[in-house]
């Protein structure tokens, strides 16, 4: 089984009153990171992994979030990950 990278950026639309919670819980997700946020909710988010499995977990946690209202994909990409003794010199 080969060896991959996911990265995925996300636009998280949260309720104004519950954002600062929500980013908290965001932020506690592992490999997340928030790049934005605005004082009407919004939230730009990527997510990164070692497989597509791990990514959609974190989507789904993001989606039950109490005060989350939607969680709309931008991008992802997948690249696989070269072991030095793969690499091509």
């Amino acid at each position: 089984m080969s060896q991959e990278y996911h990265v995925t950026s996300l636009v998280v639309h949260a309720t104004p009153k519950t954002l600062q919670q929500v980013e908290a819980n965001i932020r506690a997700l592992v490999g997340t990171d928030i790049y934005a946020i605005t004082p009407e909710g919004k939230l730009v988010v990527t997510l990164e992994g070692s497989s597509q499995r791990a990514i959609l977990d974190n989507i789904e946690a993001i989606n039950a979030l109490s005060g989350v209202l939607s969680a709309s994909l931008i991008y992802h990409q997948v690249e696989p990950l070269v072991q030095e003794s793969e690499e091509i010199l």
